[in-house]
């Protein structure tokens, strides 16, 4: 982001809400948002550049150029964006999923659906290794949202990696870090964690995120310079496979309780005319439809707004 510019920074703040949206839904990655509203790159090459010489361009060159070097404009307005998102927005989307879970489900389906169709478009070529690799990302996701739960041991090595696997889902398209969290049995320790102000197991968990960001945007921003094409098709299966979780009517097979609240934690799809409820098949289907519009419209205002070459 170029520093200076207001109108980029307020935009970048929008996809950071976009984003802390998404990961209040257990499921639905920030990663995807980030992908489909044109950022995702540029968050993992600044991730990227969050390295120990950003302390000796400080002493030598000063904060102004400290700043520019981290993309600092860029990372502090997706962070606001996301922290105003999760706690404006997180009420009203966990009383959705309580309360009209169908609907907000199929919203979000058709979502991804288009997101799907957004990223394979990026894809130069085509290739044997391409259509493997979105394969091999598509079953890894799918198995990834199957796992059963596990059971928490509650050391501290342990959650060092839950840490560290949730905040690489997180940035990882298709694949939610707090669902993550609960697959590994985490989910409840972290919350009482932090209701609790328990700062040993937050500190923990802390560097373990801060280890896994680092140490996976690394990874990523490798992958995408030589095989940008089998990345892509990687991702693209990843987003794929999640689709799994988020379809929009679901039998629920197995809950725990998380805070005092009833959380399932193992569900299985099921066709409308077979749902326990009400499922609401007209609204739902024009929900997906409106999610689906979403994308594609924002990247026609994306273009719009590109300068002219």
């Amino acid at each position: 982001m170029k520093p200076g510019n207001r109108l980029q920074f307020i935009f970048t703040v929008l996809k950071g809400m976009a984003m802390g949206a998404a990961d209040v839904v257990p499921g639905v990655s920030g990663g995807t948002i980030a992908f489909i509203s044109g950022i995702y790159e540029e968050l993992i090459t600044s991730i990227n550049n969050i390295r120990p010489a950003l302390l000796g361009i400080w002493r030598r060159q000063g904060f102004r150029a400290f700043w520019q070097a981290l993309n600092g404009n860029f990372l502090l307005a997706l962070v606001l964006g996301i922290a105003t998102s999760v706690l404006s927005l997180a009420k009203g989307i966990s009383w959705l999923l309580t309360e009209e879970p169908v609907l907000i489900w199929s919203f979000f389906f058709g979502l991804v659906v288009a997101s799907i169709l957004y990223v394979a478009r990026a894809i130069g070529r085509w290739t044997p290794g391409g259509i493997l690799a979105l394969l091999v990302g598509a079953a890894l996701a799918y198995l990834v949202v199957s796992l059963p739960v596990s059971e928490d041991t509650g050391g501290m090595g342990y959650l060092f990696l839950s840490g560290a696997l949730a905040i690489c889902a997180m940035i990882l398209p298709g694949i939610s870090g707090a669902f993550i969290l609960v697959l590994l049995g985490s989910y409840k320790t972290v919350l009482d964690a932090v209701h609790e102000r328990d700062l040993q197991i937050i500190v923990v968990v802390g560097l373990g995120a801060v280890f896994g960001l680092l140490s996976f945007a690394r990874l990523l921003k490798w992958m995408f310079a030589r095989y940008r094409d089998l990345t892509l098709a990687l991702l693209t299966g990843f987003i794929a496979g999640s689709l799994r979780k988020i379809w929009p009517w679901k039998e629920v097979l197995e809950t725990q309780v998380f805070d005092g609240k009833v959380v399932p934690v193992r569900e299985a799809g099921v066709w409308p005319w077979d749902y326990p409820g009400e499922p609401r098949l007209g609204l739902a289907i024009a929900l997906a439809i409106a999610g689906f519009a979403l994308i594609f419209l924002l990247e026609g205002l994306a273009r719009q707004k590109k300068p002219a070459p």
